[in-house]
């Protein structure tokens, strides 16, 4: 993985170099029954003559056996490699070339060979200076095989250096978006469905206005679409409702739009209404239509714990016919919704009630802000009251000190 700063010195002229490292292709090949290999003789012809580029175009167009190398020494052999290209004014040209050559197979070592060809790659990325743009394609040769090998972990705190990186390598929208696709294919090939939706979302946003509408941003749409609602923890759909290209979908796609603002303002109510006027609509689009009711009645519980927020109570009744279940189900509910973080409180089973602490918003507009200035009226009021409480004391307190002095005066 990008990381410290790695260097690669080998003792030796180019000449001396290119010849070992020819001899050592051209016995790579034999090794797999190629005997007409002569990289060696094609190489000395060019030495001398002030073609370097000439001779690394040979060994690096040849370099595609090492991926039969021995385990041992496979980076010892790409080390060798870097050497001779890090002398040529060209070698972004070959590294590049390289880079193809390790995304492919390490048929030497199935099992390790993804960690070898990681590490090559890391080596490169490191050893260019960081404004330099080849780094992108390096990185996307990363992710590749990172892909392939379910190896994110050791991606992911890496992840934290793209903004910087995105800067020095001044990457246009359509590289951010190919960029932040490719993060959202390796996430989700291992499993990271937050981290993939994340970036999803990242890639969203480098549509252009005038692009909202076209085929990939209506594609990419829906994929983000899609994801949000079958993630079991992803709750929260404004960052989705807040991006032009999903608001397209209001004329290209209208059923899959209502049904994201099904799940972003209404309950489940409207949610049964959506299924029964598309009817057999949601398998078609193979959603998983158990896990969308079971999110949808989270959803509808928190927005019922949040219109409670005068009272800070729910009775057992309501949440059982709110989301039409059995009223021994409604703890198990009320528990969910709480590991959920969408809402805190504890259960009273005694009075058959839900008690509030804190409910999350689903959507926070002007009828949210006008309840906040009416907690913060009430609050005002609250403190008028008691300031005045204090200061009918603290008079009272001074009248009561007055008189006591004008008392002890007379006495003297």
């Amino acid at each position: 993985m990008p990381g410290v700063l790695n260097t690669v010195l080998i003792e030796g002229s180019f000449e001396e170099l290119a010849d070992e490292f020819a001899a050592y292709l051209d016995q790579l090949k034999k090794n797999q029954g190629d005997e007409s290999s002569n990289i060696q003789s094609e190489v000395a012809a060019l030495q001398g003559n002030g073609k370097q580029d000439d001779v690394l175009k040979k060994l690096v167009g040849g370099a595609e056996i090492l991926n039969t190398a021995p385990e041992k020494e496979f980076i010892p052999a790409y080390s060798h490699l870097l050497h001779l290209v890090r002398q040529s004014e060209n070698e972004n040209m070959f590294l590049a070339r390289i880079c193809q050559h390790l995304s492919k197979p390490i048929t030497s070592s199935p099992s390790n060979g993804p960690g070898l060809a990681l590490s090559v790659l890391s080596t490169i990325f490191n050893i260019l200076d960081p404004d330099d743009d080849i780094r992108y394609n390096i990185l996307l040769t990363i992710l590749a095989v990172v892909r392939q090998s379910s190896n994110f972990e050791n991606l992911e705190p890496q992840l934290k250096n793209l903004d910087k990186w995105i800067v020095e390598w001044e990457l246009d929208d359509e590289q951010q978006r190919k960029l932040f696709l490719t993060i959202t294919d390796v996430a989700s090939t291992a499993g990271e469905d937050e981290t993939a939706y994340q970036y999803l979302i990242r890639a969203l946003r480098t549509v252009s206005s005038d692009a909202v509408s076209n085929p990939e941003a209506t594609s990419l749409s829906l994929r983000a679409l899609k994801s949000a609602l079958t993630h079991q923890s992803h709750f929260d759909f404004q960052d989705l409702t807040a991006l032009d290209s999903v608001q397209a979908l209001r004329r290209s796609n209208p059923i899959y739009f209502e049904l994201l603002e099904i799940f972003s303002t209404e309950g489940l109510d409207e949610f049964n209404d959506f299924k029964d006027e598309h009817d057999g609509w949601l398998e078609e689009q193979e959603f998983d239509v158990q896990a969308l009711n079971r999110k949808m009645r989270l959803l509808t519980l928190t927005s019922m714990a949040a219109s409670a927020s005068q009272t800070r109570q729910l009775p057992y009744s309501e949440i059982s016919a709110r989301l039409k279940i059995p009223s021994e189900e409604v703890e198990v509910w009320v528990i969910d919704v709480i590991r959920a973080g969408l809402v805190e409180g504890k259960l009273s089973q005694l009075n058959q009630m839900f008690l509030i602490h804190r409910s999350t918003y689903r959507v926070f507009g002007e009828r949210e802000w006008r309840e906040v200035a009416s907690r913060l009226d009430l609050w005002r009021t609250s403190l008028v009251g008691v300031l005045n409480v204090v200061r009918q004391a603290k008079e009272e307190r001074m009248r009561e000190v007055e008189t006591e002095l004008n008392g002890s005066g007379a006495k003297a």
